[in-house]
């Protein structure tokens, strides 16, 4: 092993340490996150295969549900790797530029599963308060472009991230007690002042999380009014139906992302390795159950995705 090791005087390398305090577990913990990991990646490629296969499912919300399987597989495959091989082989190094891509990637797909939230959270507002005109409201082509908008807004928040950490010194010992390139956790073995960088970042945060956040609790506020005014039982428990997928989902992917969020900047006693783990079950759980909740939900993509593995 010792020939996987880098040294730390290497001024173009820094050192991911894992989970800091749990060394000794890290074969034990890369088992059941490999495991969220192969389920995951299996999970929604299901979902992309079916969607994509279906000529019947080419809609608006299953062309967001692919949107969102593109960024949950993107999120955990941009951490998930290199943490297996700091697990299994003790390959801990990572070019400073390869730690700033890292975080820039991690970062812009987590704004833009964000956007991808609020706008499956708009999609069922127009599906179920004003469904007459859901086809000339949303349509495909409509979709497509709020997901480029979408992107187009996460690469400018997130850019000016990595350009700010670039222009800082860093110190010799380049050790980040991480197992990913996460912002702060970066920005912290620098060695010049980072108030710029942590104002910024919070401003994001409070921003991005904060205005999507806003906007999805209306959007489902104003979806259960309507829900409770319809009479009749059965369209009242259909339309129930639909958007309690939809809700689980905002619930898996903002509370741990919050609570780490939250924690990480302003609980000090807190241990490290419970920062990251906390970390980790954002960048998981939401990508292992989403195409699962999906699956089960959405009587749609639940026949076509029974049909296919009956068929094979």
């Amino acid at each position: 092993m010792a020939s996987f090791n880098l040294t730390h005087s290497d001024p173009s390398t820094f050192i991911l340490m894992g989970i800091p305090g749990l060394e000794a577990a890290h074969i034990l913990i890369s088992i059941p996150l490999s495991m969220f990991y192969i389920i995951s990646l299996l999970g929604n490629f299901v979902v992309l295969f079916v969607v994509v296969k279906e000529q019947t499912l080419h809609k608006p919300m299953y062309l967001l549900l692919c949107m969102l399987a593109l960024t949950d597989i993107s999120m955990s495959s941009s951490v998930i790797p290199k943490a297996l091989c700091i697990f299994w082989f003790n390959l801990k190094g990572i070019t400073v530029d390869g730690c700033l891509t890292q975080m820039f990637f991690l970062h812009v797909v987590s704004v833009m599963h964000s956007s991808i939230l609020v706008t499956m959270a708009f999609d069922r507002y127009i599906a179920i308060c004003n469904p007459l005109r859901y086809a000339t409201i949303l349509t495909n082509a409509r979709i497509a472009k709020l997901g480029i908008v979408g992107l187009i807004r996460a690469v400018l928040f997130i850019l000016p991230l990595p350009l700010l950490l670039k222009r800082q010194p860093f110190c010799t010992n380049c050790i980040i007690p991480h197992m990913y390139c996460e912002h702060i956790a970066v920005a912290k073995i620098f060695t010049g002042d980072i108030t710029v960088n942590k104002m910024y970042g919070l401003v994001i945060a409070v921003t991005v999380i904060g205005l999507d956040l806003m906007l999805i609790a209306l959007s489902y506020g104003l979806v259960i009014r309507a829900i409770l005014r319809i009479s009749t039982k059965k369209a009242h428990q259909k339309a129930l139906n639909t958007c309690t997928a939809h809700i689980c989902v905002m619930l898996m992917s903002y509370t741990p992302s919050l609570f780490s969020k939250l924690t990480h900047r302003f609980s000090q006693g807190i241990a490290p390795h419970v920062h990251i783990i906390l970390a980790n079950l954002y960048l998981l759980i939401p990508p292992m159950l989403n195409p699962i909740i999906y699956g089960v939900k959405t009587k749609e993509l639940h026949d076509k995705v029974v049909k296919y593995i009956c068929r094979r």
